[in-house]
């Protein structure tokens, strides 16, 4: 047996323990006349999922895709472009989620001004100069989350009983508005850590010179 273990773990490549439903988004750049701006789109208002809300391109890794093989397809399904149409230039931290989800954002330069998206998927794009977000803190709003604990919940195996305290947690929601725009939950956190490692990378830049 322990011959067996050793083998097993010797080879064994790490994961995540739980079920989560995975997806991938991309964070494009637009260059427009030296200024930097960020492409979002608003969902298609007939999806089942979130309606009109607005998101990053992107969508559920189908098995056998790597995580950025599944942001650029549905990257272009959703914004009927083509891959020559933009460059991954990189890879952000992914985000753990309490609704059992991780999203595996990327950054990338799309070189295309027009976009004239799926209408079966997204209602329209807009953009936000990335300035924007680099002057302007998003409004925070704190969320509490605690166990529901169902009626037959075996409290006799557990010591405290009833009594016993279950962990709680609290989650900070990022609003950023522009021009009518509401742009909130995952998107904007993921928006937040991208412009959050913008600032600190470019301070150390500029203290090295």
């Amino acid at each position: 047996m322990l011959n067996n273990i050793m083998s097993i773990f010797a080879k064994r490549n790490k994961g995540i323990i739980g079920n989560y439903e995975k997806s991938s988004v991309i964070i494009f750049l637009i260059s427009d006349n030296e200024n930097l701006e960020v492409l979002f789109q608003v969902r298609a208002f007939n999806l089942q999922h979130q309606p009109g809300d607005i998101s990053l391109p992107g969508g559920r890794i189908e098995n056998g895709e790597t995580e950025e093989e599944a942001a650029i397809r549905e990257s272009i399904e959703e914004l009927n472009i083509k891959r020559e149409d933009f460059k991954i230039i990189g890879e952000m931290d992914s985000l753990v989620t309490h609704y059992n989800r991780i999203i595996y954002p990327f950054v990338a330069l799309l070189n295309k001004n027009q976009i004239d998206p799926s209408e079966d998927e997204v209602d329209h794009v807009f953009k936000v100069p990335l300035k924007y977000f680099l002057e302007n803190e998003p409004e925070v709003y704190e969320i509490k989350i605690m166990p529901q604990v169902p009626e037959n919940f075996p409290y006799h195996l557990i010591v405290g009983g009833k009594d016993y305290k279950f962990s709680k947690s609290n989650i900070e929601q990022y609003f950023y508005q522009y021009n009518g725009y509401v742009i909130w939950g995952m998107t904007a956190q993921i928006i937040k850590s991208f412009v959050d490692i913008i600032r600190s990378e470019g301070l150390k830049e500029d203290n090295e010179k």
